[in-house]
């Protein structure tokens, strides 16, 4: 596979970022002929060639039972399962659950930008209260998950849960490097990545940085 590919995202998308950054990780850690990455259905799917490791494109919210059963048969892999928010916390949200109750030792990277960025902007799980998407054109009436804090009663006190941003690659390559440690530790990991998506955000330059900042605000970054 070529080194430079073209890139499918639309301009401005965090996912290129995120998988530039786990790349380097998995380089740093010599662990890329090891991992497997499943990829959810959703912008996920776009990842399919985008990074030298082999992948799985799954059922949309199915992502994380399909890595814990390739894990499960594979234990010495390393295997990744990347996902939005809407898979991670709405179809997906039961298998999620229970692979965080049963500790399954596997990695969780959830690209947060709080629409359904794929099928058209319509809202999420994690859409803001008030937001402003298609399906909720007067503004959104429900308030966001918070999956880490949401999942945290339930994990293991050797698992990891943390979110950082796409703007803050220190920390995410920290919390990447983590999250993969404790998988190979033997315990579940979820890393919730706060992502860019001006297409339907509507934001342009600057506007798309300062709504990613705001974001923050709700969703804290840090270890949960």
């Amino acid at each position: 596979m070529s080194d430079f590919i073209p890139v499918k995202f639309c301009n401005g998308c965090g996912y290129p970022v995120i998988l530039m950054l786990l790349n380097k990780i998995l380089k740093e850690m010599d662990l890329s002929a090891k991992t497997v990455l499943g990829l959810d259905i959703g912008c996920a799917l776009l990842a399919w060639n985008f990074l030298p490791v082999n992948t799985f494109q799954t059922h949309h919210g199915r992502v994380t039972p399909t890595m814990l059963g390739f894990k499960r048969a594979r234990p010495n892999s390393i295997s990744i399962g990347c996902t939005g928010d809407g898979g991670a916390y709405a179809i997906g949200m039961q298998g999620l659950a229970h692979a965080i109750k049963r500790d399954e030792p596997i990695t969780v990277i959830v690209v947060n930008n709080t629409v359904y960025g794929m099928t058209g902007g319509q809202v999420a799980p994690t859409s803001l209260h008030g937001q402003k998407t298609e399906t909720s054109p007067e503004g959104n009436d429900d308030y966001p998950v918070l999956g880490p804090e949401f999942f945290k009663p339930l994990a293991h006190q050797e698992a990891f849960l943390a979110r950082t941003a796409a703007n803050d690659p220190k920390q995410m390559m920290e919390y990447l490097k983590k999250a993969i440690e404790t998988q190979q530790a033997g315990h579940f990991s979820l890393v919730e990545i706060l992502s860019f998506c001006p297409t339907h955000w509507k934001t342009k330059g600057a506007e798309t940085i300062n709504y990613l900042n705001n974001l923050k605000e709700v969703f804290k970054p840090g270890v949960i």
